[in-house]
């Protein structure tokens, strides 16, 4: 069974929205490798505490520890984007680990372009594809399944959309195929979506930082570009899904 723990940055709106970009990372391990996984990320967690008091129970949610950090505050600033930089160089080095990541660009969509919806199929698309091909990174059992862990969100919205895509999920034609799509119904992401509110989970916090360093690549506020923290995402090179989108790089592009 592989798991993908899904987090998002900027936000779905079209009108009136201060983000250009909505972007979803999924954080993509198989169920055999998720104790050593968590374990690695637990001796990280106590580098943290001891290197810059970043306690154990304490949220890692990259924006929030930027722009509005709290508590946190009495960690320097400089510091807390260095705990985001470790943070990704550490699940850089994590072999077991796949990053699936889509992005959309709001501007020039039409009024009833569902940005939720258009983000969220693109994602389990390509983790649907990856498992039937056995294409992630880990076990490669010939029977493997898939279940999503997303962040709380809109939890009916997202079900309705998995239940739809196990009869109905339209994936156009390969270029000289002609035009048109194949229904190509899910067969390998069971279950509904399994939500994890992210300040207990260690998995939806990866995948929180990873989406906020791809936007931030994509629009980065003054500070990260004073500080080259646009670059950041580049970083997590060795485990994005490269096959989810061989031709941008690994990351799908709406």
């Amino acid at each position: 069974m592989y798991l993908m723990y899904v987090d998002e940055s900027g936000d779905i709106g079209l009108v009136n929205s201060p983000t250009r970009y909505f972007v979803l990372v999924g954080v993509v391990l198989h169920e055999l490798r998720w104790e050593q996984t968590r374990d690695t990320l637990h001796q990280f967690r106590q580098m943290l505490r001891q290197r810059f008091g970043f306690k154990l129970r304490e949220e890692l949610h990259a924006s929030v520890m930027l722009t509005k950090p709290g508590e946190l505050a009495r960690i320097p600033k400089h510091e807390r984007l260095e705990i985001l930089r470790l943070h990704t160089d550490t699940l850089a080095t994590m072999p077991d680990l796949s990053l699936i990541c889509v992005v959309v660009n709001k501007q020039g969509k039409p009024a009833d372009y569902d940005v939720f919806g258009h983000a969220w199929q693109a994602l389990i698309q390509r983790f649907e594809n990856t498992l039937a091909h056995r294409n992630f990174n880990g076990p490669k059992n010939p029977d493997d399944r898939g279940m999503l862990f997303p962040d709380r969100t809109d939890d009916k919205k997202l079900n309705a959309l998995l239940r739809k895509m196990r009869v109905f999920n339209p994936v156009p034609n390969q270029p000289g195929y002609g035009a048109g799509y194949r229904n190509l119904a899910m067969r390998s992401v069971i279950e509904d979506a399994n939500f994890r509110d992210s300040a207990h989970s260690w998995f939806i916090q990866a995948a929180d930082v990873a989406a906020y360093m791809l936007y931030q690549q994509l629009a980065p506020s003054s500070f990260m570009r004073r500080k080259a923290g646009q670059n950041y995402f580049n970083r997590l090179d060795p485990i994005i899904c490269k096959v989810a989108s061989p031709r941008t790089g690994g990351v799908v592009r709406l």
